[in-house]
Order: C-alpha cells, then sequence, then structure tokens
C-alpha cells in the first residue's frame, strides 16, 4: 500500500515538473519574440531618422550662386553700416583713434585742457573714413562676380574667415586706391586736416618732446580699409552661422550642406 502511494506521489510530481518546464519554455520564447520585435522596431526608428536629417549634396554650381547671393548681401549690408553717420565713430570695433605714435599728443592735449581739440580730431578722422566707404560696395561686388566656382568651394568648406582673406587679396590694392583721394578731400571737408595741424604743432612747441610728423592722410585711409575688413569678417560670420539669415533655398541648401561637414 505503501509502495502504491510513494508511486502516485512521484508521478504527480513528474507532471508538475513537466508543466512548470513547458511554461517556462514558452515565456522565454515570448520574451525573445519581443525582444526581437523591439530590436527590429529600434532598427526602423533609427534608419528614418538618419535619412531625414541628410541634406542632398549641392552642385558646384550651385554653391558657386550660393555664396555669391550670401556674399553679396553681406557686403552690401556691411558697406551700409559703416558709410552711414557713426558708422566708424559709433563702433567700438573699427572706430579711428590716434595714431599710436600720436597718442602721447592726446594725453599731453588732455592734460592741458584742449580735450575738444582733441575729440575732433577723432571726429574727423571717422567721418572722412564714413565718406570713403561709401566707395567700397561696387569694388567688393566686382570681386564676387569674378569669382570662380573652386574660389566659391574653398570658402564655403574653407575656415570661418576664408572669405574675408578672399577679399583681402582681391581688393585690398582698389580699396587704398579709391579710398586715399576720397579720404584726403574729405579730411579737408571735415576740418580734420586743420585739426590735427592744431593739434600736432601744440604738441611740437612743448620743449623735450619728440616731434610728431605722421601723414594724417596714409593713416586714416588704412584704418578705414583695416575696419571695412572687421566688418566684413563679422558679415562673414553672420552668414555661416546664423540659421535664420538663409533666406533662399538655395543658401538653405548650399550651408546646410557645409553645416553637416562641420
Amino acid at each position: 500500500m505503501n509502495q502504491i502511494k510513494s508511486l502516485a506521489i512521484a508521478f504527480s510530481a513528474i507532471i508538475l515538473f513537466s508543466y512548470h518546464a513547458q511554461g517556462q519554455s514558452k515565456l522565454g520564447t515570448l520574451l525573445k519574440k519581443v525582444t526581437t520585435t523591439k530590436k527590429a522596431a529600434g532598427t526602423t526608428t533609427i534608419t528614418t531618422t538618419t535619412t531625414s536629417t541628410t541634406a542632398a549634396k549641392p552642385t558646384a554650381l550651385e554653391i558657386g550662386s550660393g555664396i555669391k547671393e550670401a556674399l553679396e548681401a553681406g557686403i552690401s549690408r556691411g558697406a551700409d553700416l559703416l558709410s552711414a553717420k557713426d558708422g566708424y565713430l559709433g563702433n567700438i570695433a573699427v572706430k579711428i583713434l590716434f595714431p599710436p605714435e600720436a597718442q602721447k599728443v592726446e594725453k599731453t592735449l588732455r592734460s592741458l585742457g584742449l580735450g575738444s581739440l582733441a575729440d575732433n580730431v577723432i571726429t574727423s578722422l571717422n567721418r572722412a573714413a564714413e565718406d570713403a566707404a561709401k566707395e567700397a560696395k561696387p569694388i567688393f561686388v566686382s570681386a564676387i562676380k569674378q569669382m570662380t566656382i573652386t574660389d566659391a568651394t574653398n570658402i564655403l568648406l574653407g575656415n570661418q574667415n576664408s572669405a574675408t582673406e578672399y577679399f583681402k587679396k582681391a581688393t585690398t590694392a582698389q580699396l587704398m586706391e579709391k579710398f586715399k583721394p576720397v579720404i584726403a578731400t574729405s579730411l579737408d571737408k571735415v576740418g580734420a586736416t586743420r585739426y590735427w595741424s592744431t593739434a600736432t604743432g601744440q604738441y611740437n612747441k612743448l620743449p623735450m618732446v619728440t616731434r610728431v610728423n605722421t601723414d594724417l592722410s596714409d593713416y586714416a585711409t588704412q584704418k578705414a580699409i583695416d575696419g571695412m575688413f572687421i566688418q566684413v569678417a563679422q558679415e562673414e560670420l553672420t552668414i555661416r552661422n546664423n540659421i535664420g539669415a538663409r533666406s533662399s533655398t538655395l543658401l538653405q541648401k548650399v550651408f546646410g550642406y557645409a553645416d553637416q561637414l562641420k
């Protein structure tokens, strides 16, 4: 009798174990299916995301046209800003001050109560530069029109100041030629030459000082051109980094492509 009971108990245990094992197996299979489904879904999501952020590569002609469009708009805006009243005088980045070798003149004048004379010199220098800046736009536009597709591609994919460096090589000589007579005329018109002669004359009369004989026209011309390129560099950064400035489909395509390569 005891043997029969023992056999019954053993048989029941085998059956329970079998059901438990089958349940575990089914559960494992189900979990594998879920995991595989999740992986597949994840793969699909990644593929979709990658595809949506990839922009079409612009053609060489589109790069050339896009760069010229962007630079012409930026250069035009920069030249207009500098040629307006206080374009130089009101912009600390390009404001023209006393020549380095003549800063002692300014300091001495101010210490003698002649600060207004020093202010007149600075104001007249910047007014002359603002007059000359009106001559810059056609020179830059001409350089843009002469730009090759290779030039444009090198600018797009080059450094943050590639366009500025291109303009320095292409326009500096012409800017100097155009700016110098305008600066000279403007310096006379606004009284800079007179103010400068008075200021340096007063200073040179002082005992034991080194005489200052700076050519004001040359100095003002060079500083006006330097200021122009500082403004050009600022406009270039805006073109490259300000997505909101990409006002056309062409600009969005060209600079969006460049962004992907950064």
